[in-house]
């Protein structure tokens, strides 16, 4: 009968727990924007500017002084590009120059006085290409379109210089190793398909880490001894709270987890080649390793403000050591090793494989066990803290009754002197 006492009294203060963190998590405007409002609607927001995938018709100045057919010809295939739209003609470099520091531009081509005597005399010919570095999608545009239009350019100058007889032989001239180019997991070529997914998987991690820390900066400032752990009742042990409030967030993030890794990549188009079984087995230790991992940072938090300020400085970091928009070969050792230290590290490197190049768990198994070791290691480390936490909070109170005993105590001395 005691071991179904106690496993009675033990599901009793874990449901305690878990409705006096889900109270609290409703009241507080600021934790329900990190807990709902931020994963509903920055996702849609992110994936709706980037959903066009790529950029087209960059604004771009041409600064002609050949005045040929040739330059002619190469300003006209530019514009005909679905990136580049030839909007102005400029004089000279400072007429262009003054275009671009105003915004109306964001690359200038310069075409030399001897681009068409150069080529017709077989020589090599230059185009200068200017672009404006701030928007790295408008420079890839303008850029990529200059390169492509040269080469159309060179093809043509070649089939005239030659003097083949049939089209097959022009073929085999410029073109002697024929390929087809085929993009691999990323059919549209765009960024949106590419960085997006990852950037969902990573959100999850940051907002709940924002929640949890929010809600124990609130719950610090509003106790006068800077309790995290409420009071009212006495619990015998650490782990009931631990696991309550775990519940608490792991429920809430269940959702959030399954409109950011399953709906939004659908609504958007994006590649979706995971199965839902496979997705499911690895967001569950991914979604625990957070919760614990925003248990032990919501610890180090004093006031409410220090979460927002940690959280973002540390987001850029995360992203590049995903390994996502930097090379994972390029990043040194050492900042690989402490890469690992975060959930969103394997988190984004397994989803990525599974969800975009169709991977099963068994391809990211190293990435899936890294999880369950970080859930283990954080929900130790939040049991050592919290347990430390419930000593100080329990020190408070005794410290509260001797106070409010020595009050009594003087209360009726006092009584009794003025009835003598």
């Amino acid at each position: 009968m005691s071991i179904f006492h106690n496993l009675s009294e033990t599901i009793q203060d874990m449901c305690y727990i878990w409705r006096y963190e889900m109270k609290q998590v409703l009241r507080d405007e600021g934790v329900l924007i990190f807990f709902v409002i931020v994963p509903l609607v920055y996702p849609l927001l992110y994936s709706w500017i980037y959903n066009n995938e790529v950029v087209r018709n960059v604004p771009v100045v041409v600064i002609d002084d050949d005045h040929s057919s040739l330059s002619r010809q190469f300003i006209r295939e530019c514009d005909a590009s679905p990136d580049v739209s030839i909007t102005y003609h400029a004089s000279d470099m400072d007429e262009a120059q003054m275009l671009m520091s105003r915004q109306i531009v964001r690359a200038v081509y310069w075409i030399p006085s001897d681009f068409s005597e150069r080529l017709l005399r077989m020589e090599q010919a230059h185009v200068s290409v200017y672009c404006d570095m701030s928007l790295m999608l408008a420079y890839k545009a303008a850029y990529q379109t200059a390169v492509n239009v040269s080469q159309h350019m060179n093809t043509e100058l070649q089939i005239k210089l030659t003097g083949n007889y049939t089209e097959r032989e022009d073929q085999i001239l410029v073109r002697p190793l024929d390929y087809d180019d085929v993009p691999v997991f990323n059919p549209s070529g765009g960024y949106g398909s590419f960085i997006l997914p990852g950037v969902l998987v990573l959100i999850l991690q940051q907002t709940l880490v924002l929640g949890i820390g929010l809600a124990a900066g609130t719950a610090r400032e509003r106790s006068r001894f800077g309790d995290l752990i409420p009071m009212e009742r006495p619990y015998r042990g650490v782990l009931r709270i631990v696991f309550g409030k775990a519940l608490c967030y792991f429920m809430i993030y269940c959702v959030a987890g399954a409109w950011l890794t399953v709906i939004v990549p659908r609504l958007f188009s994006f590649p979706t080649l995971v199965r839902w079984e496979h997705l499911l087995t690895f967001m569950f230790p991914y979604i625990l390793a957070c919760v614990f991992f925003g248990m032990v940072i919501s610890c180090m938090v004093r006031y409410r403000e220090n979460v927002m300020l940690l959280v973002i400085f540390i987001s850029v970091p995360l992203l590049f050591m995903t390994g996502l928009s930097w090379p994972q070969s390029n990043i040194p050792g050492a900042w690989q090793a402490v890469a690992w230290l975060f959930p969103s590290t394997p988190g984004v490197r397994g989803f990525i494989r599974m969800n975009s190049m169709g991977a099963t768990i068994d391809d990211v198994v190293t990435e899936y066990n890294v999880l369950w070791v970080q859930t283990i290691v954080y929900w130790t480390l939040a049991c050592l803290v919290y347990r430390h936490q419930l000593r100080l909070s329990r020190q408070h109170v005794h410290e509260r009754l001797d106070i409010m005993k020595r009050k009594l105590v003087v209360r009726r001395l006092l009584h009794k002197r003025k009835k003598a």
